[in-house]
């Protein structure tokens, strides 16, 4: 058996590309995989570095401010565009799969699509609860579209094959409770931990915030932990700033590039402060965590913004958007966190309620027929 997967760009659409490529290889152990995507994106790396053959189309996405630079990035897109359709097509003509699988970024369009031309049952699979342009016009002659929120059904046409399966997400998640976790990190129970992220490249919104944010409970008398990660825009500016307010090494704070051990942050955290990716949201949703979202406003489609008001509405987080993010309406927020525990509390239920818990059995029942 056969399986051709689509992905790139971000973690957010290659980690549920490796995840489903596991939940097959759990029922169809000898099942021979390819994965498709971009030469220069994440996938380069992260997909044969989880043991997949690869294989590329060289495509790229379109600039909407047309600056300069914009321009010219538009011209080689179209200048891509092209060509990735020929790439793609011969990409599926010698592997020929038996089933072909977008998880989104990029390639996923001309690959499936390709596929879809070759009459290849195929399946893709929306992490936003606001869909992308590719996923939306893929739907139309997709064998099963996945979605992890029941709110992306109204954004595909009427007819497309819908089913929510959730996101899957990291398998050890949920192996180490909160006193576990917080031993490990060397933190103590009786205070509680905030933390803060902004993905692999950072988030300048949270990074220009959180050395203050620090600061300001850190020279308090408030019981409070914090795991922050930077990310890679904020090597050179977060520990200067920490530093200068003299609380670099303050005990019960953490500060580095990147999270290695988010299985243990996540358990250890009482409060998380992030953007809204899709992958982020499952995974509190998996631990069952408050959070103050602040959705990276411009995502495509505006799409963070949508999946942080799954969780806002069933008061699960607080969203912020980010043109209304200040510090001191995020003290606030986190004083009132911190003062008020079983609120804090009820919104991590709240999230742990929505988290699908069948989400591999969920994916597979809708994969199995198409296979077979």
């Amino acid at each position: 058996m056969r399986v051709l997967i689509a992905c790139g760009g971000t973690g957010g659409h290659i980690n549920p590309g490796l995840a489903i490529a596991g939940i097959i290889k759990k029922h169809v152990p000898n099942a021979e995989f390819l994965f498709a995507g971009t030469p220069n994106g994440m996938e380069a790396t992260l997909v044969p570095a989880a043991g997949y053959n690869m294989k590329y189309v060289q495509v790229a996405g379109f600039q909407r401010s047309l600056s300069p630079s914009n321009i010219a990035r538009n011209v080689k897109a179209v200048r891509y565009l092209m060509t990735a359709g020929k790439q793609a097509r011969k990409i599926v003509k010698e592997f020929a799969p038996d089933i072909a699988i977008g998880t989104g970024g990029y390639a996923a369009g001309p690959v499936i699509r390709a596929a879809q031309q070759l009459h290849i049952p195929t399946a893709i699979h929306e992490q936003n609860a606001y869909p992308g342009v590719t996923n939306k016009l893929l739907a139309k002659k997709a064998n099963a579209v996945m979605m992890t929120f029941e709110a992306a059904k109204k954004y595909f046409p009427e007819n497309a094959p819908t089913v929510v399966t959730g996101l899957p997400v990291r398998s050890n998640l949920t192996r180490k409770t909160r006193e576990q976790a917080l031993g490990k990190l060397g933190f103590s129970a009786d205070c509680m931990t905030i933390l803060s992220f902004g993905g692999s490249q950072g988030a300048k919104c949270l990074n220009d915030l959180m050395p203050d944010l620090m600061e300001w409970h850190v020279k308090s008398d408030m019981k409070i932990q914090h795991i922050h990660a930077y990310g890679k825009f904020g090597r050179d500016s977060v520990p200067e700033e920490l530093s200068k307010r003299g609380i670099a090494d303050a005990p019960g704070t953490r500060v580095t590039e990147y999270i290695h051990d988010m299985d243990i942050c996540l358990a250890a955290a009482d409060l998380v402060i992030s953007r809204a990716g899709a992958s982020t949201l499952s995974e509190l949703e998996a631990v069952g965590r408050a959070s103050i979202l602040i959705p990276y406003p411009t995502a495509a489609e505006n799409h963070q913004y949508h999946n942080a008001m799954v969780l806002g509405k069933a008061g699960a987080a607080i969203v912020i958007e980010q043109k209304n993010l200040t510090l001191n309406l995020l003290k606030q927020h986190v004083e009132e966190l911190y003062t008020n525990p079983e609120k804090r509390i009820a919104m991590g239920q709240r999230a742990g309620a929505l988290f699908a818990q069948d989400t591999d059995e969920r994916i597979w029942s809708v994969l199995s027929p198409l296979l077979k």
